[in-house]
């Protein structure tokens, strides 16, 4: 399977071609081989067609600045959670949890997620912000939140990650289950992660693999799931993030892969699998950094134009994927929500894919439609909705309607 470079996507990705000269060159500007390489991105965002060689800029290793050090006595050495750690849906996180990247109560801070995200696996700074100021907001206190249910009152507050769900959380996980078929959306299930090595043939999980793999589990739930629901923000844009991230952030870098490869051992690490395929056993929130990591390299972060062209790229192949709606409350039922409708006209579906509308839909409804929260109670993450929006030069969404996602009882529940 190959990523598509059609002249509609490739016409979505110029801001991301845009911004890879001015900020990797400077900072190879000291470099002068990476600097006689420079080309390359265009090149590679020009010609290739694997989506790992359309988005990764020139290839630069640098062992030292990259290892990520777990080894015993380095301080960030595994450690197993206690009875009262928590842990959630997000396998990253438990990782850095179980690590002390994170606290390994898995009660963080604003402020300690986006050290961990950025500093451990390379995450954008603005992404980071992002995605920890919303987890906050919805999930927590305000300032801090849980990684997985609700915390102690003695801890903190919120319903936690794993009670986020159709605000953070969504629907058609690579590895959990769906929270209103199963009674939970946080535990691995080694039946789905052995799917994952299924859809990922040859010893390695690509993105061209994770891609084909959600598609599977999207019409999979679709079939199944009287209650699915596909949100217009948590499956159109954190959907996505539950499969891009896994290559983007767990992938092991070296001088022969700078872009990163993932092999099946390194992933079953990072989602705490044991055994061989046709075998898998998963171990409950006890997921962990691999030995011998490295990780993406720090000139190039994964940042909001690269994600958000990750998600365009995948959309492209599987149109399905922006459908906002879900089942009616039996299976294969799915009925489609009129983007149009949702939001007054400023979006149409046929234009989502074009320029950064896709961004600044999905953005935007972070902080709208969102059942059991007042509006009032989310300005941080207004504020930076507000800010992404003006980066992005949207159209600007005052409300969606959020009555035409009621008549969904995975939606109302």
């Amino acid at each position: 399977m190959k990523f598509t470079t059609t002249p509609t996507l490739l016409g979505a990705l110029v801001p991301l071609t845009a911004a890879f000269p001015s900020w990797v060159f400077e900072e190879a500007a000291n470099d002068p081989q990476i600097a006689a390489r420079a080309d390359e991105i265009l090149k590679r965002q020009e010609g290739a067609g694997a989506a790992t060689a359309l988005f990764e800029p020139v290839p630069i290793f640098d062992a030292e600045k990259q290892f990520v050090d777990v080894s015993e006595g380095s301080g960030h050495e595994y450690q197993a959670p206690g009875p009262d750690d928590i842990r959630g849906p997000c396998p990253g996180l438990n990782a850095f949890a179980n690590h002390g990247f994170l606290p390994r109560n898995g009660y963080a801070t604003i402020t300690q997620y986006i050290e961990a995200t950025t500093q451990v696996v390379g995450m954008g700074p603005n992404l980071a912000l992002f995605l920890s100021t919303l987890g906050a907001a919805v999930d927590g206190s305000g300032t801090a939140w849980s990684m997985g249910g609700t915390p102690p009152a003695s801890v903190g507050s919120g319903n936690g990650l794993s009670g986020s769900h159709n605000k953070y959380e969504s629907d058609a996980s690579p590895t959990r289950p769906d929270l209103y078929q199963d009674g939970n959306n946080y535990k691995t299930q080694a039946d789905q992660f052995q799917e994952l090595i299924d859809a990922s043939p040859g010893g390695f999980v690509t993105m061209e693999s994770l891609t084909s793999f959600r598609a599977q589990r999207f019409n999979t739930q679709k079939e199944t799931n009287p209650y699915f629901f596909n949100g217009p923000f948590t499956g159109v844009l954190v959907q996505p993030a539950a499969y891009t991230f896994i290559y983007r952030f767990m992938a092991n870098h070296s001088e022969e892969a700078p872009a990163g490869e993932l092999s099946y051992d390194v992933i079953k690490s990072w989602f705490a699998i044991d055994g061989e395929s046709g075998s898998y056993t998963a171990n409950q929130g006890q997921e962990r950094i691999p030995e011998n990591w490295y990780k993406r390299a720090i000139a190039y972060p994964y940042e909001t134009p690269y994600f958000l062209a990750d998600v365009v790229n995948a959309a492209g192949l599987h149109p399905e994927f922006l459908d906002v709606g879900g089942n009616l409350g039996t299976t294969d039922s799915f009925t489609g929500v009129d983007i149009n409708d949702l939001t007054g006209g400023i979006f149409n579906a046929g234009d989502l894919l074009q320029g950064n509308n896709l961004g600044c839909f999905a953005f935007q409804l972070s902080a709208q439609a969102k059942p059991d929260l007042l509006l009032g109670l989310l300005n941080p993450v207004t504020d930076l909705v507000g800010d992404l929006v003006s980066q992005l030069s949207c159209p600007k969404l005052r409300q969606a309607d959020e009555d035409l996602l009621k008549q969904f009882p995975g939606y109302r529940q």
